[in-house]
């Protein structure tokens, strides 16, 4: 028995959590796949990258990144919707009555500034030496700013106190409910007091598992 969703079941999913009309939802994509962008109600839909057999879809819903996920051509080029044909399936049905965790595991490339709430799996090549800082909130901390790096690119890290120690140079790291800004003119990517930062060595968060498309 499969244990993961299809694609069509997660894109379901998606309809449903976000008050989407599944064939509204489809068009968009299709749209998408062929200008590279498209409105879906509050959603917007983006064309990350394709080659021959598949499209790398980003949604948004205002600044915040709700899913990125791989659709195949021939999926996009159904005469029935194939979405709204999944709506009625056991891990569709499972997935709307779950809490929301989050957004989609982002890659560096896909990251811009005013995003929040991003989850990103990604390699720590640098950790300057800590500097000692005065903050808003009236006290001192120590902060330094990590280079990090996966397969798309890297950004710096801001890691305040306790987080530049429990971290080292080639440690793979997954960071959730970070935010980006610039400083100084430059992007950085920052964890906030609800953020979390792990070692780990192969993350796979909830939304990463529905969203692979099973070929």
């Amino acid at each position: 028995m499969r244990n993961r969703a299809t694609i069509g079941e997660y894109l379901a999913f998606l309809s449903t959590k976000y008050q989407i009309d599944p064939d509204q939802f489809f068009h968009a994509l299709v749209s998408a796949e062929k200008n590279q962008e498209a409105a879906c109600g509050e959603l917007s839909i983006q064309r990350r990258s394709r080659n021959q057999d598949k499209t790398v879809m980003l949604v948004a819903k205002g600044q915040k990144v709700v899913a990125q996920f791989a659709v195949s051509k021939s999926f996009l080029q159904e005469q029935k919707n194939p979405i709204r044909d999944s709506l009625g399936t056991r891990f569709a049905g499972r997935c709307s009555t779950r809490k929301d965790r989050g957004p989609a595991s982002l890659h560096i490339r896909d990251l811009r500034n005013g995003m929040k709430q991003i989850s990103l799996k990604a390699k720590i090549l640098e950790i300057p030496e800590p500097r000692m800082v005065y903050t808003r909130f009236g006290n001192y901390a120590t902060v330094s700013n990590a280079l990090i790096e996966d397969e798309t690119g890297t950004i710096k890290l801001c890691l305040w106190n306790e987080q530049i120690t429990s971290v080292a140079i080639g440690d793979t790291v997954f960071i959730e409910n970070a935010s980006m800004s610039r400083f100084k003119g430059e992007s950085q990517l920052k964890i906030g007091r609800k953020g979390k930062l792990s070692n780990v060595n192969q993350p796979c968060t909830q939304m990463e598992a529905l969203a692979q498309d099973k070929s």
